[in-house]
């Protein structure tokens, strides 16, 4: 039986000025159906390059992606993307209305307004945002509107979910707070996600896989199932079992400015 996302032989070089970089070369991986992978590395490797070819906005210099056996060539309804901005929403729009517009005005969704404000609403329940359908953007604090973006990622029930560094931005216990709404709303979702950060701890805390990418042809340095222990669904801690060899086992792969930046980060 093959795998839900299939990564063969992906790579992207740049071409300027007759200069070839290389973002990242010969990447090959899979994950199952409702895995949550999340990928680290320097700044430089190709971590967004990555996410912007799965989502079918960039072509790769060669390789192939596979999604349930179809080759992803163009942009579509496969995938939703979270970037770590919070600027993403539609300032115009309330709340609500950033989560049910796309359920309705797009060609390939086919649902009724009112269906769409249902959909969109049983969303942002899931976010714990009810009580905020009728603000705007401007009203919302950072992580609110990441929490916005999440139950409009979610409501048109993408194949995959992609997240740039979602929460890098946000204070710790925010940051804390929308790492464990996450988790909760991808168990009921069953999304397969690919979550970039620079958080060492972060890819321990939410994950089922972790990646770790080299930079240029180093390629995938690590590519391991999370074995610290916890359910899914649930926040991992330093506390559970397996946490600290976790932990080591991934910081061998990167650098010590990688290391310093991610500490920087938490």
């Amino acid at each position: 039986m093959s795998s839900y996302l299939e990564i063969s032989h992906l790579s992207q070089h740049f071409s300027h000025n007759n200069e070839e970089t290389i973002a990242f070369h010969d990447l090959n991986f899979t994950l199952d159906k409702g895995d949550f992978l999340c990928v680290v590395g320097p700044s430089g490797c190709g971590k967004t390059t990555l996410l912007r070819c799965l989502a079918g906005l960039q072509t790769p210099t060669s390789g192939e992606i596979l999604l349930d056996g179809i080759p992803i060539t163009d942009p579509g309804r496969h995938c939703s993307i979270i970037f770590q901005t919070f600027e993403q929403l539609l300032p115009w729009k309330t709340v609500l209305g950033n989560v049910s517009y796309p359920l309705f005005a797009s060609k390939n969704m086919n649902h009724s307004k009112a269906d769409a404000e249902i959909l969109a609403r049983e969303q942002l329940d899931m976010v714990g945002l009810t009580k905020f359908l009728d603000f705007y953007p401007h009203q919302l604090s950072g992580g609110m509107k990441q929490r916005v973006a999440i139950a409009r990622a979610l409501a048109t029930k993408p194949s995959l979910l992609l997240m740039d560094e979602p929460f890098a931005s946000l204070d710790a216990e925010t940051r804390l707070v929308l790492q464990k709404e996450l988790l909760k709303v991808w168990k009921a979702s069953n999304a397969t996600v690919l979550f970039v950060t620079h958080s060492i701890i972060e890819s321990i805390s939410i994950s089922t896989k972790i990646m770790s990418l080299g930079v240029a042809y180093e390629g995938i340095k690590l590519f391991i199932d999370n074995f610290v222990e916890g359910e899914p669904g649930v926040l991992r801690t330093p506390e559970s079992p397996g946490y600290t060899e976790c932990w080591k086992t991934i910081s061998k792969t990167v650098s010590r400015k990688f290391m310093e930046d991610s500490e920087e980060k938490e």
